[in-house]
């Protein structure tokens, strides 16, 4: 503290305190001036000073294990939350994985050593996304496989090319989907924003529950949306509204099909976390942050725009 002339032992912002671990160190002695400060004398140098040397060799005072809120904010990296974490032998499947925000944690994953496979719709560029995280760790374990959750047969056709590796499955995250696709029915017969964005993941967590459960403790993650709550997917007597999950076209808006898919996964989270963490498996839903600069909004080119505005003020991919 330069305007007391003295060591300060408490950090002013924080509230951290520290403690001397030890006495002077060889060659200094302690005096007291005319005005009673406390001041140190190294005879070896032949200098005075009112700051303590012991400063070298303070520890903690009852140290304080840091809290997410402290450890993390806007500003951190995918990199930085798993800094010095050791993923060997870890299985992880994510949806949606050659772009945006599924890369990343693709990229992320398999740079900590984890077995990353990338479940995606195209197949070429799954594969263009296993090479750029080779180009940066060559020994990294990444595999790209196809997966069009338009499609409840690829869904299982997946399902089984997984189960055949016979390998464990330690975290499923479900990041694939669509934003502000125009109506159109999947090979299904249901809408597509509901199909891709919820029932696709959901048949593909039905089919995986077991490879979760033999290989617990095991997660599963849901990218969902601060937008669910803008949403009601009950009719007026308070009951799920079936129609309003597979709208027609002429009740259709994407905007609305959106929030309601990313409310699904939500409750389906929930209902999941209820029913498998006592197995071992656990489950979360996740708000990635609001219009992050990514390709989700390619499907109308006011998306792009608002998206485009947005970007200095949102979080960076």
């Amino acid at each position: 503290s330069h305007l007391e002339e003295k060591t300060q032992w408490e950090h002013p912002k924080s509230g951290k305190r520290k403690r001397v671990a030890g006495g002077l160190p060889y060659g200094w002695e302690q005096e007291t001036d005319e005005n009673g400060q406390v001041y140190f004398v190294d005879h070896i140098n032949k200098r005075t000073t009112y700051l303590d040397p012991r400063l070298a060799f303070t520890v903690e005072d009852n140290p304080v294990k840091p809290t997410t809120r402290q450890k993390y904010d806007g500003n951190s990296t995918a990199m930085e939350i798993l800094q010095g974490r050791d993923l060997s032998g870890k299985v992880v499947i994510i949806t949606g994985a050659n772009s945006g925000i599924g890369f990343e944690t693709a990229k992320s994953l398999a740079l900590h050593g984890a077995y990353v496979i990338l479940a995606c719709r195209n197949t070429s560029r799954g594969n263009d996304a296993v090479q750029r995280i080779l180009m940066e760790w060559h020994k990294a374990k990444v595999e790209a496989m196809t997966l069009d959750l338009a499609s409840l047969q690829s869904v299982q056709h997946f399902a089984e090319a997984f189960k055949s590796k016979n390998v464990p499955l330690h975290i499923l995250i479900c990041n694939a989907a669509v934003f502000g696709a125009p109506w159109c029915l999947t090979e299904d017969g249901l809408e597509s924003t509901f199909q891709v964005n919820h029932l696709g993941h959901f048949y593909l967590v039905q089919l995986l529950e077991g490879v979760l459960r033999q290989s617990s403790p095991a997660r599963v993650v849901m990218v969902s949306s601060e937008s669910h709550r803008f949403t009601e997917i009950k009719d007026s007597s308070g009951k799920l509204d079936f129609s309003l999950l597979s709208p027609s076209k002429k009740e259709y808006w994407a905007m609305l099909a959106y929030n309601r898919s990313k409310l699904c996964n939500i409750l389906f989270s929930n209902e999941l976390n209820r029913r498998l963490s006592p197995h071992g498996v656990t489950s979360n839903s996740v708000h990635p942050g609001n219009m992050i600069y990514s390709s989700i909004h390619r499907n109308w080119w006011v998306y792009t725009l608002l998206f485009t505005l947005a970007r200095p003020f949102t979080k960076s991919m």
